[in-house]
């Protein structure tokens, strides 16, 4: 009777451990940008398929789209965390002073480009503010390539900036551009094609990977960069997991989701966001816009004009006890080992 017993024990533990390890979850991803924008389609969209067929199935994804389980753009990063959704992808500067040692990398001129940055600020967050993360699961955290206008004027020189009204995407962007003349309107990018469209803003600050989802090079056409090796601006990106629907995961499926998360995701991001600025320079171009690079001269005029926004925000840290200056230089150590 008891080695009957013993047999039944070991069945019922087989069968319960080969139930845990057939365990299918599906998971659900939201963000805030039409399906066919740049990261949804050629990021989120073909990371989740290699999560998919990793986990043979075991691991579902349903993609959502355009802010399609409600809510705004700035609260995404809570649906994660409070767990109203499992993944997010949004803008960190959404949130004003939630990421406060992150947001370095949005000061004037910092990257280079999607991929490098990314890479660097990975690294740098790692290394420095990943307290700033903690609630959730980070899968990847990366840039943009490198800010630029959008306008219905052009812009060739500061002076063309003055009183403008253009959009800005965080509070460190709106501060730059209040610096350098102009009037910043603060809004998340999906609202920038109708703003534009009904004269809200002039012009928007914008990396080009975003213009064709926006169809901005088709309610403006000037664009002005600079010859700085650094973008004018840079924002920075998380895309982030409920850190219960993680942990609730058999470690099997939790370790899939590991090995495609981390810097080789970060940079892969930045990768796709610099494709992303190629095909939207080459939509522009073909549409016969007017690209407006700013000599080195004048570019320098934008950096010494934007150096307050630098200043402002060392002040802010302080503030809070914190060294910018300190992370300033560890931003700029970062980018510069991606070059």
């Amino acid at each position: 009777m008891k080695t009957k017993t013993l047999v039944l024990g070991a069945l019922a533990a087989l069968a319960m451990s080969t139930t845990a390890f057939a365990q299918e979850v599906t998971l659900r991803i939201h963000q805030m940008l039409p399906a066919q924008a740049t990261i949804p389609a050629q990021a989120i969209e073909p990371w989740a398929a290699k999560v998919a067929e990793e986990s043979d199935g075991r691991i579902k994804f349903e993609l959502y789209p355009a802010m399609q389980l409600g809510g705004a753009p700035p609260e995404l990063y809570d649906q994660a965390k409070d767990g109203v959704v499992d993944l997010i992808w949004t803008v960190l500067g959404y949130t004003p002073g939630r990421f406060p040692k992150s947001e370095v990398f949005e000061l004037p001129f910092m990257t280079p480009n999607g991929e490098a940055g990314s890479a660097a600020f990975y690294n740098y967050v790692m290394e420095n503010s990943a307290d700033e993360f903690a609630g959730v699961h980070v899968i990847a955290l990366h840039t943009h390539g490198p800010g630029l206008f959008h306008s219905k004027n052009p812009i060739t020189s500061l002076e063309d900036l003055q009183g403008m009204k253009v959009r800005g995407g965080s509070r460190i962007i709106s501060d730059m551009l209040a610096n350098l003349g102009a009037e910043p309107i603060g809004m998340p990018v999906p609202q920038v094609t109708e703003a534009l469209s009904k004269g809200v803003i002039d012009a928007t600050t914008i990396p080009w990977e975003v213009t064709p989802s926006l169809r901005v090079s088709e309610l403006v056409k000037n664009h002005t960069g600079f010859t700085s090796q650094n973008g004018l601006y840079t924002q920075t990106f998380g895309f982030v997991m409920n850190m219960d629907s993680y942990n609730n995961l058999p470690d099997d499926l939790k370790a899939i989701i590991d090995a495609n998360s981390g810097l080789e995701v970060s940079r892969m991001f930045g990768s796709v966001m610099d494709n992303g600025d190629a095909r939207g320079l080459s939509i522009a171009v073909n549409a016969g816009n007017n690209i407006v690079q700013l000599d080195e001269t004048e570019t320098q005029r934008w950096i010494d004009a934007a150096q307050p926004t630098i200043d402002k925000w060392f002040a802010d840290m302080e503030a809070q006890g914190i060294d910018g200056q300190a992370l300033y230089a560890a931003a700029q150590a970062a980018v510069a080992a991606q070059m």
